[in-house]
């Protein structure tokens, strides 16, 4: 018998009064979350949920989302965690593929209209069941007319239950991939990934039940990096959670002086927003006294980023590598070797890769060429059981246990890795590989620049052109030309960008993602 939910209903134990979550004023101690858990599994199993049953679940990083992702899993059932920008059609595709019975769905507010959305999702889904909209106040009459409230429905629930005895291999979790190309896919997550995921985790970042670890999360926890490695991690050890919604740099840095936080993990665009929003009356002292872990994923980190927040924080980075598919960590910074800057480390413990070819022939088998390039696959602990109802696209994906992950990698003699780029992201231009993450790098070390994004555009001799999006740093005035002027002197010929546009800001995804899909 493995539940996910015993991470939780264990520091309950351990810890009842200790603060689970912290958002704002509002602090719930490590029993109240279990209690109110065990009320939603309750209501669960009153409206007909049985175990293997998929409910759906869209909730920005309020004291709700911990709340109900544990008591769909106490009852048995499988989490499906949506994306919360996803609109009323996405959302009715979601339910439908991944057979949802039940969704609850946060009101959302006049600028994400999150209930609206979903309940417009829901009424095309029709072997969905049952609808409860989760209002700010508990107490409230719904904002939609005609639906059930989360409040109202749990009503006279017991706030005790005894948890559905699950199997190691029985689905916990269903995460919906991006979708960058075709139509999302849902990669089913063993009890057995998530929870020793979530310990891995701690034994990599040297964090345990013996002192108490506070987290700021800020990453969106429908998301595997936030649900991971600071949720299920975090309660794993009995840690407090402090919840912002929604990222802000300024309100970011004045939680981690507020709440003494030791944790901070980030996807980079949010470590270069923590250290823009360093002004003089922060606390960077008593910050930086606090902070113990400082964590990268989800994209990679340039160097410049790393050796600023070493400067100001005191801290290193440790930079980590994983995909919805694995649960999500596969590679992390090894804590008891001189991390590289750049690396996204070595396989976590009980985990293999290795560099392969298109044919999944094996790539740099010796390690002696370190500046072999190929595509990272994986095998372990942590790979997925499959894509939900597509047998042929698992087949496509995953090969005697290895799983290929579409990013391209290097991996130097002592077996740390280097992304250079994902496969679909490689430039080529006039028949030479271009990989944008180098590009970027060299355009960040340019004391005028910030941020940067590198594509490829259609060109009609060369194929494609190298385009780099850049955001200046406050009060620089040069221009692009000058960049251009500057990459030639910095890089090959067939490397550097011959277009290059200043911009005040780069789209990105709830993650934190640049979504270069939609520079062009």
């Amino acid at each position: 018998m493995l539940n996910l939910s015993v991470l939780l209903e264990d520091s309950a134990r351990r810890h009842p009064d200790r603060d689970a979550v912290v958002l704002g004023e509002t602090r719930l101690s490590y029993a109240q979350v279990d209690a109110m858990s065990s009320q939603v599994a309750n209501l669960l199993v009153s409206r007909g949920i049985v175990p293997g049953d998929k409910v759906a679940l869209s909730c920005p990083n309020l004291p709700y989302f911990p709340v109900i992702y544990n008591g769909i899993l106490k009852a048995g059932a499988v989490v499906v965690p949506l994306n919360v920008l996803l609109k009323g059609r996405e959302i009715a595709y979601h339910l439908a593929d991944a057979d949802a019975k039940a969704y609850f769905c946060f009101q959302g507010t006049p600028d994400l209209p999150m209930g609206t959305d979903g309940k417009a999702g829901f009424d095309q889904a029709e072997g969905c069941e049952h609808f409860f909209l989760v209002m700010a106040d508990p107490s409230a009459e719904a904002s939609i007319e005609g639906v059930e409230t989360l409040g109202r429905a749990l009503a006279g629930q017991a706030p005790s239950f005894e948890s559905v005895v699950t199997a190691e291999t029985d689905t916990a979790v269903i995460l919906y991939t991006s979708g960058t190309t075709g139509q999302p896919k849902g990669a089913e997550l063993s009890h057995s990934n998530l929870v020793l995921n979530a310990l891995t985790s701690n034994r990599l970042f040297g964090t345990d039940a013996t002192r108490h670890e506070r987290h700021l999360v800020t990453l969106p926890l429908f998301h595997s990096f936030g649900s991971s490695v600071q949720m299920n991690a975090g309660f794993s050890i009995g840690a407090t959670l402090v919840l912002l919604p929604r990222f802000d740099a300024a309100q970011a840095v004045a939680l981690l002086e507020k709440e003494e936080i030791t944790f901070f993990a980030g996807v980079p665009t949010m470590w270069w927003g923590l250290l823009g929003a360093l002004t003089d009356d922060v606390d960077v002292t008593k910050i930086a006294g606090n902070l113990r872990t400082a964590v990268s994923g989800g994209a990679s980190l340039p160097v410049e980023i790393i050796s600023q927040v070493q400067k100001r924080f005191g801290v290193t980075i440790l930079e980590g590598y994983g995909l919805s598919e694995t649960s999500p960590v596969a590679t992390f910074s090894d804590p008891e070797r001189d991390p590289r800057p750049g690396s996204i480390g070595i396989p976590i413990w009980g985990v293999e890769c290795k560099l392969i070819d298109p044919e999944w022939n094996e790539v740099n088998a010796s390690g002696e060429d370190e500046d072999a390039v190929g595509e990272i696959a994986i095998r372990g602990h942590n790979i997925m059981k499959g894509y939900y109802k597509r047998p042929e696209a698992t087949a496509e994906s995953i090969r005697d246990g290895w799983f290929r992950s579409g990013d391209l990698a290097r991996r130097d003699r002592e077996g740390f890795y280097y992304i250079v780029d994902r496969a679909k992201d490689m430039i080529i231009r006039g028949g030479f590989n271009v990989y944008p993450r180098e590009v970027e790098e060299v355009l960040m070390t340019h004391e005028d620049v910030s941020l940067a994004a590198v594509v490829g555009v259609p060109h009609e001799s060369h194929g494609e052109e190298i385009k780099a999006f850049v955001i200046l740093k406050e009060g620089a005035g040069t221009t692009g030309e000058e960049l251009v002027a500057w990459c030639k002197e910095q890089m090959a010929a067939y490397k550097y960008p011959r277009i290059i546009e200043v911009t005040d800001s780069l789209p990105m995804t709830a993650t934190g993602k640049i979504l270069k899909r939609e520079l062009v």
